[in-house]
């Protein structure tokens, strides 16, 4: 495992970290660690993140926090959230441009990934910036 960039908690309506979810990244996988004793580790490579978005609800924005909307190309962590955590915005803009670095370093375009939501198994002709 590499160096990790980012490190929190998931915190609760009023912005305490009271939670057994522990969300972290490094340069090439999100990680998502749930439980107090039975513990669950999820691994996303950065590379399999389609789309990311923000949301912040009223309350959300009063106690400075934000929740990340993850669409992936993985097997078992298609969609999921990275829910309540501080300076959202700022680790949003972080982690998008983890995942566009490394999917310039592994030389993977959008394309690779169509067809995997492609039913009748032909990659349409979508470019790169169809997912940003």
């Amino acid at each position: 495992m590499g160096e990790l960039i980012f490190k929190q908690r998931k915190r609760n309506w009023c912005g305490l970290p009271w939670s057994f979810t522990v969300y972290s990244f490094d340069e090439e996988r999100l990680f998502i660690k749930t439980g107090a004793f039975s513990i669950k580790e999820d691994e996303i490579r950065l590379y399999r993140i389609l789309d990311l978005s923000l949301k912040r609800s009223f309350l959300q924005r009063i106690f400075g926090l934000g929740t990340i909307s993850v669409d992936s190309s993985d097997k078992t962590m298609k969609c999921f959230e990275i829910k309540n955590i501080k300076n959202s915005k700022e680790v949003k803009e972080q982690l998008s441009q983890l995942v566009e670095e490394e999917r310039q370093r592994k030389r993977i375009s959008g394309r690779e990934f169509m067809s995997d939501h492609d039913h009748d198994g032909y990659a349409d002709d979508y470019d790169d910036d169809h997912y940003h």
